[in-house]
């Protein structure tokens, strides 16, 4: 298949949705000689907050000379940003060849009745993760963990360590309807022996973690267990810098990423660093410390310009809702415009309570996939804010209207979905097909 025929492909496969269980994954991965056993692996699970704890950590691992491969989603524009050595997305052109090779051994698994169930979109593209990082000769990947754990595609492996991040009500459905549920899912990351990094503070998802971790013999390290381990110590620019104790050592930082939750998420990178220094390899502080201050993660409150300040931010949960208005309400003190769109199964009405009231107008939008929410559905479920919504067709009239409502002195956030974001994005940078590399560039 050639690039175009590869788009076409995963846009069939991905009308299959959402499949769990790791037959299919180990199925595959068996008939390519298991790539995923060539490297030593770290899995990070959570909510909110895994993204950016991966890039910290690839940002960490890269300066320290070690050639590191790293898997995310979703992808903001193009697919190949899942798939990433260090700064470099993956080609083009080895996307295609690798899809190719996949697709042809799916087709003969199926025709040996070996697949009992079609793959699907997330499967394939974790299995061309493994595969593509072993061709690539990594030294270690980083592994963003999908929806849940237990059985997500990324969960064949055994790491060298598992990072939980934060835990929030999200995905029900599927995860189960208490945060204890839930964290019992993402738990299923955890593997005997293996120490576990939990960053999360909910008391009841916290102990579901650590008896799992118990359970496993799994060394568990609390990342905010020391009372006052991590803090805000000043205002720098459109950030804070940071204080953050981990075994009685102290790490101060200015994360290139914005937000007070970005700080913590950092925090999360520190304390897993010092275990991958003690199990894998020996980290230096500074150098983690540089890497903390120079990681790149588009669409996470990123500044896409500053005439009128525009940021894009992909809250598209509670959790994330709260920490985009914490920010808000700590660096943004003029009226803002808020272009808004997100999934029709998200919690609108919740995430509308906490960040609708802080814009002067909010322009409802959607964006290009089947599962998007009409404007006219969040209108109906954040009735109280009516007087303030404006309906946009899509995303760019959208854009023109926040232009339009915000004059050069005031600021326009966009929120809701990182499918949102990357629509954005391709309106600010037209030449968006051919990305830049993210991590370790310099904000506008």
């Amino acid at each position: 298949m050639n690039y175009q025929q590869c788009l076409r492909y995963l846009e069939e496969i991905q009308n299959l949705g959402i499949k769990f269980g790791l037959e299919n994954v180990r199925t595959l991965l068996d008939a390519i000689n298991n790539p995923e056993s060539k490297y030593p692996t770290i899995l990070v699970a959570g909510t909110n907050g895994k993204g950016s704890v991966c890039a910290f950590l690839t940002r960490i691992l890269t300066l320290h000379g070690f050639k590191t491969g790293l898997f995310t989603s979703p992808h903001l524009i193009r697919v190949e940003e899942r798939f990433r050595i260090g700064n470099e997305l993956i080609s083009r052109e080895s996307f295609a060849q690798l899809l190719s090779l996949l697709r042809q051994k799916i087709e003969e698994l199926i025709n040996r009745k070996k697949l009992l169930a079609p793959i699907t979109y997330f499967e394939i593209l974790t299995c061309l993760a493994f595969l593509f990082f072993h061709r690539q000769n990594v030294r270690i990947a980083v592994l963003e963990v999908g929806m849940g754990g237990r059985f997500d595609a990324t969960n064949v492996v055994t790491p060298i360590l598992s990072v939980i991040t934060t835990i929030s009500a999200e995905h029900q459905k599927f995860l189960g309807e208490s945060l204890g549920q839930i964290a019992f899912e993402k738990a299923g990351i955890i593997k005997t022996g293996v120490p576990v990094i939990c960053g999360v503070r909910h008391r009841e998802a916290y102990e579901t973690i650590k008896k799992r971790a118990a359970e496993l013999r799994a060394p568990f390290i609390g990342v905010f267990d020391e009372k006052g381990c991590f803090k805000k110590k000043k205002k720098e620019g459109f950030n804070y810098t940071f204080l953050y104790k981990f075994k009685s050592e102290s790490h101060i930082y200015t994360p290139s990423i914005l937000g007070e939750h970005q700080g913590r998420n950092a925090a999360v990178a520190i304390a897993a660093s010092q275990v991958i220094s003690q199990r894998w390899n020996q980290l230096k502080k500074e150098t983690i410390i540089q890497g903390i201050e120079s990681t790149r993660w588009e669409g996470r409150m990123e500044i896409l310009s500053k005439n009128p300040l525009f940021i894009v931010d992909g809250a598209h949960n509670e959790e994330g809702a709260r920490a985009l208005r914490k920010y808000i309400e700590e660096f943004i003190s003029i009226p803002i415009v808020l272009i808004f769109a997100c999934m029709r199964d998200k919690k609108i009405e919740s995430i509308a309570d906490i960040i609708f009231p802080l814009a002067k107008k909010i322009i409802c939008t959607r964006f290009s996939y089947f599962r998007a929410a009409s404007p006219e559905d969040i209108l109906n479920r954040a009735q109280k804010f009516s007087s303030r919504i404006i309906l946009a067709p899509h995303v760019t009239k959208a854009i023109e209207l926040a232009f339009k409502n915000a004059p050069s002195n005031e600021v326009v956030i966009s929120a809701g979905s990182l499918y949102l974001v990357g629509e954005i994005k391709k309106y600010f940078r037209p030449q968006a097909l051919i990305p830049s590399s993210y991590q370790g560039e310099k904000g506008p």
